[in-house]
């Protein structure tokens, strides 16, 4: 097989398009072109059209990896799901398949992780101080970690991230009832919904009482 053209994307940075007498292309980057040598007449093996196509396809799946975490923070759980995940139907009506296969992704998060870009435990550090900030508790922080997919060895230390839960129980309770005592009924209701919030009723009763509701421990 030999490549019969060899010219870099109009479209995409970094790209080139390497076109083969058959007709098809191949998508490469920059690091294939100069590690395989590529060239305009150049004749490629079998051996090598498989080794071409497989560098193409793991830079293909890092570069979209490398792109969804600059877009936002993730786990490494979510990135994976992510580029693994089914895509809906092209302009022509036919499935298209995922990004990557398990494989390529957990390679590309692999790469993520060993230049630093993706960290689990980092991440699970931001996740608590952004939404104990919010005025969630513990356990809404926890929920969090288990939905985002990030391993349980990482939570405690995050968790030690958090900020103490008096300041978010007490900015509720001031916005909430802006320094007038609430009847019983209004209490419950700001109790329950500090539950919700992810805080136990330690914590809650104790913000109440600092408050000035004077609620009796149970």
């Amino acid at each position: 097989m030999q490549i019969v053209k060899l010219e870099p994307s109009k479209h995409v940075a970094e790209r080139w398009l390497c076109w083969l007498e058959d007709g098809s292309c191949i998508r490469v980057t920059e690091s294939e072109v100069v590690s395989f040598a590529l060239y305009t007449g150049m004749v490629i093996s079998d051996d090598l059209y498989d080794q071409l196509t497989a560098a193409a396809a793991r830079s293909g799946v890092r570069s979209k990896a490398l792109d969804y975490i600059s877009a936002r923070p993730m786990s490494r759980k979510e990135l994976v799901d992510k580029l693994t995940a089914p895509r809906p139907k092209g302009k022509d009506g036919r499935e298209r398949p995922p990004l990557a296969t398990p494989e390529q992704a957990a390679e590309a998060a692999d790469w993520l992780e060993d230049l630093g870009y993706l960290n689990d435990a980092e991440y699970a550090k931001t996740v608590a101080r952004h939404y104990s900030a919010k005025g969630y508790g513990d356990r809404k922080l926890k929920d969090e970690f288990f939905r985002r997919g990030i391993p349980r060895q990482y939570w405690e230390a995050a968790l030690r991230e958090a900020q103490e839960p008096e300041e978010g129980i007490d900015a509720f309770l001031q916005k909430r009832f802006r320094g007038q005592i609430p009847d019983q009924r209004e209490l419950k209701r700001a109790s329950d919904a500090l539950a919700r919030r992810g805080y136990n009723w330690s914590e809650i009763r104790e913000g109440l009482n600092r408050y000035g509701a004077n609620i009796e421990e149970e």
